[in-house]
């Protein structure tokens, strides 16, 4: 390292000074992370990214220099120049990896001062997520903020190298493009040149990329930007990033193994983890019985039962009505937790699964003495055995139920086995579980549309044995769409893409687009097939999702450098913000929306 100012030369990072820099004079440059004063001597602790060290001035030894830092306080930025010393046994710090030396100054030089900070800069303090990202900058000094970047950095270099290796050519898309349906909200971009017209910004790559295909690049890849307009939350942003990869003459098997090895290689490499592939995999229909999630965390158990057939003749005319209306009664049991959740705690669970469109939650304690219920009017003590004993259930469990329609009942209890989770802290750190979840449905059917939409988009292929049904019974096609789970988060998803221009158009038509729509929305694409299109699949890697699991973060908002708001405002800049009328008219644009202070 060689790195002047002000006729100083950065001789080492902060971090990076060990015992083996004993009898060496250094100079490092970073900011006061703190100071204490002792009688003659101070120490101040200097940070820079790679850590901290201990610098110690002894005023006794240099008065005039003694002085001149008195005035330095937490942010400044200094260059200090000092000799390498031992600290003694007792004054080892075991917590920094410098904590076996500390620089005894002989030069310090004052390079910028620092206002008093809105909060200080260190991971003990807990701060308003509104004031970090109004002053994201002085956020990201914090140590545990620097690690997640350093962490990003690296995630995304590995990659790199992984799919070079593996014959992927790295080509970038573009940022303005046309808007196409069945996905998100597109955010519209004016056109000046072409008045009434606007680009949309990519929700993904994905016509692009399957058009590299056409182009013979059989293998791409991209760590690409995407942009959605749509409701946020802890692991979603309106711009985000994502691994987005694409081969030609390919199966699924070959895509996952892919990125099965990308995988192995980046939790190798970055927290010396061994993920065991082959992968587990786990058929869409599984995943929703079992877990009530197409995405299931694997670190606990806790799995759904399916109990229709012990109840549908009960006395209970929600279970009855549930059956009889086509849905279905699920259990889910909670271990030895009869002493650990109150009723106040269970009432409290019951208005959790509201949240997820259940109308109730039945709940049934076994005990030494018998059953304890929600329900116990309508059930004998034998029919209460009939389900004790299916579920599994002992004495100290908790068998918590839901009737309803099948998508309720899973997306209600699939959220409750989490919640029970979090609570009983069943979760083990440090664990990764990953597991592929395929066959999903082609079509779902959109009540609100009155049609069929794609699950995944419009360009999946349908299983080869579910052709023949497209025409007669087109909601019950299986696609060859996987998604790669970890820990109850979707890290990723892909599908082999449709190649054939008949295939591709019956998808269309079940879709509900006549001619001249697809024609006006993807007609770039299908005019590409006429000319040769190979066989090709691929997969995008949620890669800010993948770095806040490496990390060990809550938020996705801790692995992105200068995240938006929950309402999508960024408040370090004031984005959005309304602009000149001058802009808008060589736009062509009038707004009829004030801005909402």
């Amino acid at each position: 390292m060689a790195e002047v100012l002000n006729g100083l030369k950065r001789t080492a990072l902060c971090g990076e000074l060990t015992k083996e820099n004993i009898g060496s004079t250094q100079t490092v440059m970073g900011w006061v992370q703190r100071r204490r004063d002792l009688g003659g001597l101070t120490f101040m602790w200097l940070r820079d990214r790679s850590g901290i060290v201990q610098a110690v001035w002894d005023g006794n030894k240099n008065k005039e220099l003694f002085d001149r830092i008195q005035q330095v306080r937490s942010e400044y930025v200094l260059a200090v120049t000092g000799l390498v010393i031992a600290r003694t046994p007792e004054n080892v710090n075991k917590d920094l990896k410098t904590g076996e030396i500390e620089i005894e100054v002989t030069d310090v030089l004052i390079l910028s001062e620092s206002a008093v900070t809105p909060f200080e800069v260190n991971d003990s303090v807990s701060v308003n997520e509104a004031l970090r990202f109004k002053y994201r900058y002085l956020d990201l000094r914090r140590p545990s903020m620097q690690h997640n970047f350093i962490m990003r950095s690296k995630v995304a270099n590995i990659t790199r190298n992984y799919l070079d290796e593996n014959g992927f050519l790295e080509v970038e898309t573009p940022m303005l493009t046309k808007s196409t349906p069945e996905g998100a909200r597109d955010y519209l971009v004016p056109s000046r040149v072409q008045p009434g017209t606007f680009f949309a910004l990519p929700q993904s790559p994905q016509l692009f990329k399957q058009l590299l295909m056409v182009s013979g690049f059989d293998r791409y890849f991209q760590i690409a930007r995407c942009f959605r307009d749509e409701d946020l939350r802890a692991d979603r942003q309106p711009e985000f990033t994502q691994i987005d990869m694409e081969l030609s003459f390919v199966e699924e098997n070959d895509v996952m193994a892919i990125t099965e090895g990308l995988l192995k290689r980046v939790f190798k490499e970055t927290l010396n983890v061994d993920v065991q592939t082959p992968i587990r995999r786990m058929k869409y229909k599984d995943a929703m019985e079992n877990y009530g999630s197409d995405k299931p965390d694997l670190r606990f158990n806790m799995e759904l039962k399916n109990i229709s057939h012990l109840v549908q003749d009960c006395k209970f005319g929600v279970f009855t009505d549930a059956i009889k209306n086509g849905g279905s009664v699920r259990a889910i049991v909670s271990e030895n937790s009869s002493d650990k959740f109150s009723r106040k705690d269970i009432d409290s669970l019951q208005e959790y699964i509201k949240t997820y469109r259940a109308k109730g939650l039945v709940w049934i304690i076994k005990t030494e003495e018998g059953y304890r219920s929600s329900v116990n009017k309508f059930f004998t003590e034998e029919e209460f055995n009939k389900i004790a004993d299916f579920v599994g259930a002992k004495n100290g469990d908790i068998i918590f139920i839901v009737a309803d329609k099948n998508n309720v009942v899973f997306d209600a209890l699939g959220q409750l086995r989490q919640e029970i989770a979090r609570r009983l802290n069943l979760i083990p750190k440090n664990s990764f579980e990953f597991v592929w979840v395929t066959e999903f449905p082609l079509l779902e059917y959109s009540e609100e549309e009155n049609r069929f939409v794609a699950v995944h988009h419009p360009f999946t292929s349908p299983m080869d044995e579910d052709l023949a049904i497209l025409d007669t019974d087109p909601g019950k096609a299986r696609a060859k769409a996987y998604d790669i789970v970890l820990n109850g988060y979707e890290l990723g998803g892909g599908s082999i893409r449709i190649h054939s221009s008949e295939i591709q158009n019956k998808m269309f038509n079940l879709l509900g687009f006549k001619d001249e729509d697809i024609m006006e929305r993807f007609g770039f694409l299908v005019e590409a097939f006429k000319y040769g299109a190979p066989p090709h699949g691929g997969l995008a890697l949620g890669f800010d999702r993948l770095v806040m699991l490496l990390a060990g973060a809550d938020n996705i908002k801790d692995v992105i450098a200068f995240p938006k708001m929950q309402n999508a405002s960024c408040l370090l800049t004031g984005a959005p913000d309304v602009v000149e009328q001058k802009q808008m008219d060589e736009l062509f644009i009038k707004s009829t929306a004030t801005k909402q202070l």
